[in-house]
This record gives C-alpha cells, sequence and structure tokens, in this order.
C-alpha cells in the first residue's frame, strides 16, 4: 500500500468515526426532545438509511425549538390587556355567568380551549366578508389600502417581485408620500426572491420593513426549519384580513402545469381586528424591537353585537400546538359533518385519529384535496392517507379545477375555521400560523355552498377502483409516507 492510499484509508476512518458519534449523539438529542414517536423514528431511520444527506437535512429542517423559547411575547402591553379579558371570560364561563349565544353555546369547550391555550379573545362585535380567489380579495385589499388614514401593517408569507407585488409597492409607496405608515414583515424564505432592490424601493420611501428570522449561513441550520406562514393585513386598526392568499400573480393567473389557483381568504371589521393587530404587534416587537401601543393602534373593544370570532396564533411563540388542538375539538365534538379542504392533506396521527372516529361515529365527513399539487412529495404523501380515509368512511374528493389551496374547517354548518393553517405537520405543529374561528351559522353555511361548489369540480375517490391503482403510484406513496412527519 502506498503512503497515499494509506492517507486516504486513515482519513476515511477518521471521518467516519466524527460522523457515527455525531450521528449517535443527535439520535439521543432526538430522543430526549420527547417528540412524537412518530417523528423521532422517522428522523432517527432517515440517519441510518441515508447518513450523510440525512444529517444535513436533520441539521436544516429537524431541530426543535418550541420547549426553547427563541420568541418571547412578554412585555407586550396590549397583548397583557387581550390576556386580562380572556381571563376574564374564562372565569364567566367557569362561574356559568358567561351568557353564550344559543347557536354557539354547543362550542363553549372550543371557546375554552382557545381561551386557554392560546389567550384567543372571544370577540362578537364582528362583520366578516368571505373572499373567493384572488379576483375578490386584492380588489378588496387594494381598496383598504388605497383607503387607510394612518397605518398599514402588513405580514406576509410571500410577497413576489411580479405584477401584483409592483402593483402592492406602487400603493404603499403612494400612501407613504401622504404620510401613512407602512409597517411590512416578510418571511425570508417564502418571499426569498423578492429581491434587494423592491424593499429598498419601499424603505427609501419611509417604509419600515423587516425580513422574519433570516436565513443566513452558518445561522441557516437555526431558523429555517420555522417559517412565519402568517398573511395578515391591518388598516388603521378597523379592518383587517387573513386567509390563504399570498401576493402572487398565480393567486390570479393561476400556475403553468396546474391552472387556476383556487383560495379563500376573509376581511374583518369590529373587535377581531385588534386581536389580529395584537399577533401583528408581537412578530413585529421580534423583528425590529419596536412595541406598538396605543388607540390608534388598538380602537377600544365595543363587545357591540356582531358575529363571534376568535383570533388564534400558532407557532414556537406557543406553549401548546393550539390550532391543532382546537382542530381536533372541533372534529371530535361534531354531531353532523365536517368538510375539510387542505392543499397539502399530511395530518399528524391525532388529526387523524380524529378525522376517522368521527366518521366511523356516524358523521358526514368530506375531504377535498388537489389532484394536481405545487409540490410533488407533499402530494404522495397526501395521498398516501386516502385509503385509510376511505376505509373508515371519509369521502375523499380529489379537485380537479386547478390547484386547490384554500385551508378550511366547517362543522356541522354552525363552526368554520378559515385561515394560513393546512392540515399537516409542518402548519400543525412547527409555522407561525393564524386561523379565524368563526361561531355563526350565516358565514358558516356560505362557506358550505362554497365547499359543495368545489366538490362539484372535483372527483370522488372510490375505495375498490382506489386499491387498483398502479404498483409504482403505491411504491411513491409508500416512500413518501416516510418521511411525512418531517415534511
Amino acid at each position: 500500500m502506498n503512503p497515499f492510499s494509506g492517507f486516504v484509508i486513515g482519513f476515511l476512518e477518521v471521518v467516519s468515526i466524527i460522523f457515527l458519534v455525531t450521528s449517535i449523539a443527535i439520535a439521543v438529542i432526538i430522543i430526549l426532545e420527547k417528540r412524537s414517536p412518530f417523528k423521532t423514528i422517522a428522523w432517527i431511520l432517515i440517519l441510518v438509511l441515508i447518513p450523510v444527506l440525512g444529517l444535513v437535512v436533520y441539521l436544516f429542517f429537524g431541530q426543535e425549538y418550541r420547549k426553547r423559547k427563541i420568541f418571547s411575547r412578554k412585555g407586550l402591553k396590549e397583548l397583557g390587556q387581550i390576556r386580562s379579558r380572556t381571563s376574564k371570560q374564562l372565569r364567566l364561563i367557569h362561574g356559568g355567568h358567561f351568557n353564550l349565544e344559543k347557536n354557539i353555546s354547543s362550542y363553549e369547550k372550543i371557546i375554552t380551549l382557545l381561551l386557554n391555550n392560546s389567550h384567543s379573545l372571544l370577540t362578537t362585535g364582528n362583520q366578516v366578508k368571505i373572499l373567493n380567489n384572488g379576483e375578490e380579495t386584492f380588489r378588496e385589499i387594494f381598496d383598504a389600502i388605497e383607503n387607510a388614514a394612518h397605518h398599514i401593517h402588513l405580514e406576509y408569507y410571500i410577497i413576489e417581485n411580479d405584477k401584483i407585488g409592483n402593483r402592492l409597492k406602487n400603493l404603499l409607496i403612494k400612501k407613504l408620500s401622504q404620510g401613512t405608515e407602512v409597517r411590512v414583515i416578510i418571511d425570508d424564505v417564502g418571499s426569498w426572491g423578492l429581491g434587494q432592490k423592491y424593499i429598498n424601493d419601499l424603505i427609501e420611501n419611509g417604509a419600515q420593513v423587516f425580513s422574519f428570522m433570516e436565513v443566513r449561513f452558518p445561522r441557516l441550520t437555526s431558523k429555517v426549519n420555522y417559517r412565519n406562514h402568517r398573511k395578515i393585513l391591518v388598516v388603521d386598526g378597523e379592518i383587517g384580513f387573513t386567509g390563504g392568499i399570498n401576493f402572487a400573480d398565480r393567486y390570479l393567473e393561476g400556475a403553468k402545469d396546474i391552472g387556476p389557483w383556487r383560495d379563500t381568504h376573509l376581511m374583518i371589521t369590529g373587535d377581531a381586528v385588534p386581536c389580529l393587530q395584537v399577533v401583528f404587534a408581537a412578530d413585529w416587537f421580534f423583528v425590529s424591537n419596536e412595541n406598538l401601543k396605543g388607540k390608534k393602534y388598538f380602537p377600544p373593544f365595543t363587545d357591540a353585537p356582531g358575529i363571534p370570532v376568535q383570533i388564534t396564533a400558532s407557532g414556537p411563540d406557543s406553549d401548546w400546538e393550539n390550532i391543532s388542538q382546537a382542530f381536533f375539538a372541533a372534529i371530535t365534538g361534531a354531531k353532523k359533518q365536517v368538510y375539510l379542504t387542505s392543499p397539502y392533506f399530511i395530518p399528524p396521527p391525532q388529526i387523524m385519529a380524529a378525522i376517522r372516529s368521527s366518521a366511523m361515529s356516524g358523521v358526514d365527513v368530506r375531504i377535498i384535496i388537489p389532484e394536481k399539487s405545487d409540490a410533488a412529495i407533499s402530494k404522495w404523501c397526501s395521498f398516501s392517507f386516502v385509503e385509510e380515509l376511505l376505509e373508515a368512511g371519509v369521502r375523499v374528493y380529489f379537485f380537479q379545477g386547478g390547484f386547490i389551496h384554500s385551508k378550511l374547517l366547517l362543522v356541522d354548518s354552525e363552526m368554520a375555521s378559515v385561515g394560513t393553517t393546512n392540515l399537516d405537520f409542518r402548519s400543525l405543529e412547527t409555522n407561525f400560523e393564524i386561523n379565524a374561528f368563526i361561531y355563526d351559522e350565516t358565514v358558516t353555511r356560505k362557506l358550505v355552498r362554497f365547499f359543495m361548489a368545489d366538490l362539484r369540480k372535483s372527483r370522488e375517490i372510490d375505495l375498490e377502483d382506489w386499491q387498483n391503482r398502479r404498483w409504482e403510484n403505491k411504491l411513491r406513496e409508500s416512500l413518501a409516507h416516510l418521511v411525512s412527519p418531517m415534511l
């Protein structure tokens, strides 16, 4: 053996030992973090089967930060006021003195859950407008921005440097010239392609713009896994928007090889808007260290009659998986119907169990997922759950009218949840999300009509036909299912 060969062999032996020690250490860390067994096994399996790549993937995407408190909401005055009001509501509920309207009294457990796990105030003085698809949504959003008198607060996962993105930029610059305050939070990964020039154009005209948890090597490994998927717009503390739509042309024009982009957004006025503002203010404090306070940002609560709404945020800034817990309670508590729409259906075990149990107990459970997707692995992961759903009596539909990106949960035509949360591990357990829980028959029935319209653009999956699908599709689904806890 020549000296060079001996050197190479020795070097490889050292690298192998280092890698082995590192992998064992990471496996121990994963076990000690007390994650769900499904996630723990999945990560260890990845480390064993694809050792080098698996280690890299874990360092980038696998680290758990919820319990490390990387994000704190302490010190926000308005958040303290919200918590004081939620504590009062809890005392009234526990004492039997919280006078819920008869039509929402059956949802007292979900309301109480959200008060406990996320201090989500139940507000009543609201009006809610359902916005279907990009055309309706952008029309209302740009109209609200155009008429802003004092401030515009934007927090979005994706803003693209395209036609709709530049229309937004130009309108914000116009409002800045009129003296309107503009604050913008973008997710550093979701809006990675936005470009510094776009951001500089806003900043140079007086806007304050921050990226949420910037991803820069070598800090990449600690921040790429926890993305701000929230979509929030608050104008003058009086009008609020949230839902599934980002600022990108595809929400108007569709996407190549997929077709039209089907989505749902909400416009809210009333007492729920300060709750949206509180979520924005907490995120703003995190990125800028500026504490927004005062009546110009937070109008007093009116407690007026109107649609009952709870604004709920979840993510690494929460002690609990707030929205996931509420979904579980809503699905298991349903008496007649559960209608779900999700573009990425990769549910954690507890949500899957809730769906199956609800269907097997006689509840009409229907789920719409896209037949075509913008994410191939997520598509095959979603398909891997279909057979189990069908066997439990769930009616599964593949949307064929393009790509369905709506995120809906509708229960008994009385209660609805609309927001940014997908029914997947990442959205329910990892990302920063926001949803509106609405306890109103009129709003929910309107959403049910839209759901039924989407069903008419979908094909229902038959269990026997699905079991006879091509073997290579089954293989893709099985391989994708292995990594589903990490998606």
